[in-house]
């Protein structure tokens, strides 16, 4: 597989939809990134490496990260955290209040906002720190130490995320959230503001597509069944309320963030994450999708 031939391809496909699409200003700091970015990386189980683009330039992975923490909720706590959490798509916005009264505080799936909120509870819960243990984590599966937070960004989200405040207190009402809601959304914030590049955000996603195995150490970071369970969700609940066309259209598990970043994984072959800041109407990258589908399409390979 030519896969530099095919990165190029679709680079040069997607050259027309650059600039469309509208940037996440709802978060004052995603306000200013230009539209014309575009990046895209692939990381191969075998240990090659891919990539096209912007790349190695990092950007707000924001709900990207709530892949991340599910997995070290899952490591921390295993399957008591359904007790918590569904698993059905929500069919609503990721920042939607409507479900959770009539199903007593229990967040539809671990994806949507609030399903972090209590994902993010869970980890604070065992670690007592669920910021530092997060970013350590990251840093860790994409053998990147620069990985940080971005401070600005994270700032700009305490200051406009009025949704999440009342997400948050929602839950604690019914008893589904275990520690202050206040340290819980700082937390929360900062995972959404971890800065990665899609070079960094495809090797940390590439355990998913190894079987729950860290590919340089071959050590077990998950089970096999959790890996399972995790691609599963991505596949129905990744992508908010627009997973059927995302699965109809690329045909890989992904999770995407509204800084523009989507990740996907094929098992048994490959992480590849595309960044495109400009969205679409349900929050996804409009690009990135693009890319990705062009990507399954032209190396023929998707779970489908």
């Amino acid at each position: 597989m030519n896969y530099p031939q095919i990165l190029d391809d679709i680079f040069q496909h997607v050259q027309p939809l650059l600039g469309q699409g509208k940037v996440a200003d709802y978060i004052p700091e995603l306000a200013h990134i230009p539209l014309h970015k575009f990046g895209m990386a692939v990381q191969m189980v075998d240990g090659r490496s891919f990539h096209i683009g912007d790349a190695d330039e990092p950007f707000s992975i924001q709900s990207m990260s709530k892949l991340f923490t599910l997995t070290l909720a899952m490591q921390l706590a295993g399957d008591a955290i359904w007790q918590r959490i569904g698993r059905e798509p929500s069919g609503t916005p990721f920042n939607s209040l409507v479900q959770l009264e009539y199903e007593n505080g229990i967040p539809r799936n671990p994806f949507i906002n609030v399903g972090a909120l209590v994902v993010t509870d869970i980890i604070l819960t065992h670690l007592n720190d669920a910021r530092q243990t997060v970013l350590d984590f990251v840093q860790m599966l994409a053998a990147n130490p620069a990985i940080h937070f971005d401070e600005a960004v994270a700032r700009s989200e305490a200051e406009t995320g009025f949704r999440n405040v009342a997400l948050a207190n929602f839950i604690k009402s019914f008893g589904n959230m275990h520690n202050d809601p206040a340290i819980v959304l700082d937390a929360y914030f900062h995972h959404c503001s971890l800065a990665m590049s899609c070079l960094d955000a495809a090797r940390a996603g590439l355990f998913l597509a190894n079987e729950g195995r860290l590919l340089k150490s071959n050590e077990q970071l998950i089970t096999h069944r959790q890996a399972k369970y995790i691609k599963s969700l991505m596949l129905t609940c990744g992508l908010y309320d627009a997973v059927g066309d995302f699965a109809y259209r690329v045909g890989l598990p992904g999770k995407s963030g509204v800084g523009g970043g989507i990740l996907a994984v094929m098992p048994g072959h490959f992480s590849v994450c595309v960044w495109s800041p400009g969205l679409n109407e349900s929050g996804n990258s409009l690009a990135g999708t693009a890319a990705l589908e062009l990507f399954t399409t032209l190396t023929g390979i998707s779970i489908f």
